[in-house]
């Protein structure tokens, strides 16, 4: 992989759709005018990648927001993803979420629409009512989230379309080596979410020894490390200053060995849900 170098870079899926590696994540940012100031600054600061789903409670935030901001709909990467609910309901329900979900981006297509969570017993049909939706063209990627190396498999074991992306839970406590190395062996991207452990990575000693190196934060320097590593990253924030920050990151990079010091902080430590092991 090439290095990247700006906030325009974009990582190429395997149907040749361009993401870019550098976006904003929304869990948690309120829908209204919290998320809409959000998604602006960012858009103004550079940023062309924008993540929500239907569960955040922001699409029409996220919509109005690039809508509003003048920058091109065309130049802006959109990701919304299906809820649980919905795949449990069936595939004939995900096609109407999916539906739901660009009324209230109020868009036309999204640039990726994913499988949130893998639903067991439901995540199959769930990838088969996508595959539809991806046929139409209003999803110009598909993909999925929090699916582990077992679940993925039994997935990619009847597709028609391989996933374009898994979006997981991926920071320097939790590198999941394996899950890594499967996508990578069938052109999946990995998309880092809550790559700074919650603003964790501040407090791990190690991560400040590196960033003082560089004359950056310990959250400039995982934002980094997950780019070295192949893995775009949707940081979330609200505040400009902290989006101005997580942006800083393209004029420099970890020498071999500091990149070997941070995966060797791997913990298996999640600090959200267990894909085996979720109730929602």
């Amino acid at each position: 992989m090439a290095a990247v170098q700006s906030i325009h870079d974009c990582a190429v899926l395997h149907n040749g759709v361009k993401m870019p590696w550098l976006g904003l994540g929304t869990w948690k940012s309120a829908e209204g005018a919290e998320v809409e100031r959000a998604v602006r600054a960012a858009l103004d600061l550079g940023y062309r990648h924008v993540d929500t789903a239907a569960v955040y409670g922001n699409e029409r935030g996220v919509g109005r927001a690039v809508r509003e901001s003048g920058v091109p709909r065309e130049q802006v990467f959109v990701t919304t993803k299906v809820w649980n609910d919905a795949q449990r309901a069936g595939p004939a329900a995900v096609k109407r979420a999916f539906d739901e979900a660009l009324r209230r981006l109020d868009m036309d297509y999204v640039d990726l629409y994913l499988v949130h969570w893998p639903v067991k017993g439901k995540y199959k049909d769930a990838w088969r009512a996508l595959e539809e939706i991806y046929a139409t063209g209003r999803a110009k990627a598909i993909g999925v989230s929090n699916f582990m190396v077992h679940q993925l498999n039994d997935l990619l074991a009847v597709v028609d379309v391989v996933p374009m992306v898994n979006q997981v839970e991926f920071h320097p406590r939790l590198l999941q080596r394996e899950l890594l190395d499967l996508c990578r062996q069938n052109d999946i991207i990995e998309v880092a979410w809550s790559p700074l452990m919650r603003g964790k990575v501040e407090a791990i000693r190690e991560l400040r020894d590196v960033a003082e190196k560089y004359g950056k934060t310990p959250a400039q320097v995982v934002l980094r490390w997950d780019l070295q590593h192949g893995v775009a990253t949707i940081p979330k924030s609200v505040r400009r200053e902290r989006l101005s920050e997580n942006a800083e990151i393209f004029d420099f990079a970890l020498s071999p060995q500091d990149m070997a010091t941070i995966d060797s902080l791997d913990r298996g430590q999640r600090t959200g849900p267990d894909p085996d092991n979720f109730t929602f």
